[in-house]
Order: structure tokens, then sequence, then C-alpha cells
């Protein structure tokens, strides 16, 4: 198996098959959630939110996860 990483994706080489996943950096996350970007990474740090440490120290958050989350906050009811 062969991973490279491009801007915001990692890819995955396995035989012929190649799968790609994007990554979204602490900004995106917080703009998608809207909360701030030192929330974000306060979850992150309390295991709230799953990521992925580049080599230079940066958390990246598997944008699937993060969009389902989003859509799930949107679908919650207010002031039950």
């Amino acid at each position: 198996m062969r991973e490279e990483r491009k801007e915001g994706h990692l890819v995955a080489e396995h035989g012929n098959e190649r799968h790609e996943a994007a990554y979204l950096r602490t900004s995106e996350v917080a703009e998608l959630l809207h909360v701030s970007p030192k929330t974000v990474s306060r979850w992150a740090k309390e295991g709230k939110l799953p990521f992925l440490k580049t080599l230079g120290g940066h958390r990246r958050y598997p944008e699937a996860d993060i969009r389902q989350l989003a859509d799930e906050l949107r679908e919650a009811p207010n002031g039950i």
C-alpha cells in the first residue's frame, strides 16, 4: 500500500484501487460548525472530534465525519 498527500487529501493506493479521503483545516471546521477555531481545537483535545496530525503538528479533520456532524447538529431540535 502506498500513500501520498496532496492539499487537503490523503490518497492511498492498494493494488489497482485508489482511495482518496478529504481533510479539513481547523478554520474550515469552525465555519461548518459555526464555532470559533479555538472551540474546534478544544473539542479535538477533549476527544469530541476525530482528527489526524500532520508532520508539522497541525490537526486535519476528516471531511465526511465533520459534514455528518454538521448535518446532525442542524437537524437537532432547539430548546427541548
